[in-house]
């Protein structure tokens, strides 16, 4: 479905223009569409994706051919209901699961279901179609209604708009069906990797080991659910003979370590993102140690279960380390990109006070 606009009424939204180049511009007002809902968007929270539009003009291999509205990680409150909509209330807090697959969604007998490894998708602030899929940093937005998650009551639309990265690292978590009261380590203790230690205890693992170069990003994960926590910038290794590892620093450089620290029959899984280019990596382990190496992409529906983590008690807020306005978009990007920062998760307020 496609919104239209109305020259009634105007928004402010994030908009990156090209490699080191976003603004806070003007844009006409969606009005929602047959099927659509249109949404007040009150919090955000910066990705590494959003960071890579702003600083490269691309992510991964989806490059801007003309300027984009960043954001997929949001959340609000219903403001509008476009033509045939039910179950949906003005008002009504929610988040969204930004992804929608392009084509008949027919999938191959081995993957049905997997929707996260169709071919195709638009995802919310992604350039990888023209024209792109404006994402949500923006006052408003029309929104496909099925598309739309409410909140658990008790759940507010700041930790809602961290639903989305918690669905991922569910996703990851899910890769391993048995996780109860395995041990686990996490390499990379950033955002996702802190959410995958939360969900991990979410899932029933056992003892849950962080490891990160940096000790701001161990405080989170321990604030997360890290039972224990290896500071590898200060010298201390990776434990040994690991059930389950997850990696999630998405550091090439990192994956000789890893697979030495995961158990011989034991199970690795890749939650970061490995380049897309050739870079050396020790990979020797993988073999000899017969290990299985598994990779997490997105998630499926897991933001329901993620919103059901929320309601249950699953605390995100330590991962939330600054909020910024709207207006100062460049700012928390900054903030979101600086590794001296010590940032987490960093925040932008859309609308809504």
């Amino acid at each position: 479905m496609t919104a239209t606009t109305s020259q009634h009424g105007t928004m402010r939204a994030v908009v990156v223009h090209g490699a080191g180049d976003v603004r806070v511009d003007t844009r006409p007002r969606p009005v929602p569409g047959p099927g659509q809902v249109l949404l007040a968007l009150e919090w955000g929270g910066i990705c590494g994706s959003d960071l890579a539009y702003w600083r490269k003009g691309a992510s991964g291999t989806a490059a801007l051919a003309h300027p984009l509205v960043l954001g997929h990680e949001v959340a609000g409150r219903v403001a509008a209901l476009g033509p045939g909509v039910t179950g949906l209330c003005e008002g009504l807090p929610v988040t969204v699961h930004p992804a929608r697959p392009v084509g008949d969604g027919a999938l191959p007998d081995r993957i049905a279901g997997r929707t996260n490894l169709y071919p195709q998708v638009r995802y919310f602030g992604s350039a990888a179609f023209t024209p792109h899929t404006d994402g949500g940093f923006s006052e408003y937005r029309a929104v496909d209604a099925d598309q739309v998650r409410p909140l658990p009551d008790g759940v507010d639309t700041e930790r809602g708009a961290l639903a989305e990265p918690l669905a991922v690292a569910l996703h990851a978590v899910g890769r391993v069906p048995a996780l109860r009261g395995r041990t686990v380590l996490v390499n990379g203790a950033g955002p996702i990797g802190s959410l995958v230690v939360a969900a991990a205890r979410y899932r029933g693992a056992g003892r849950v080991i962080a490891a990160d170069l940096s000790s701001s990003a161990l405080a989170v994960a321990r604030s997360m659910g890290a039972q224990e926590t290896r500071d590898l910038s200060r010298g201390e290794a990776l434990p040994e003979d690991v059930d389950v590892v997850f990696e999630a620093s998405g550091a090439p450089a990192a994956l000789g370590a890893v697979l030495r620290a995961t158990a011989r029959g034991g199970t690795l899984v890749q939650v970061g993102n490995l380049p897309g280019t050739p870079v050396p990596a020790v990979l020797g382990d993988l073999v000899t140690r017969e290990i299985s190496w598994i990779g997490s992409y997105r998630f499926v529906e897991e933001i329901d279960d993620a919103l059901l983590a929320l309601r249950d008690g699953v605390d995100v807020r330590p991962l939330i380390t600054h909020r910024f306005p709207l207006e100062r978009a460049e700012e928390a990007l900054s903030v979101a990109a600086d590794p001296a920062a010590g940032s987490g998760k960093v925040l932008l307020r859309l609308s809504g006070g």
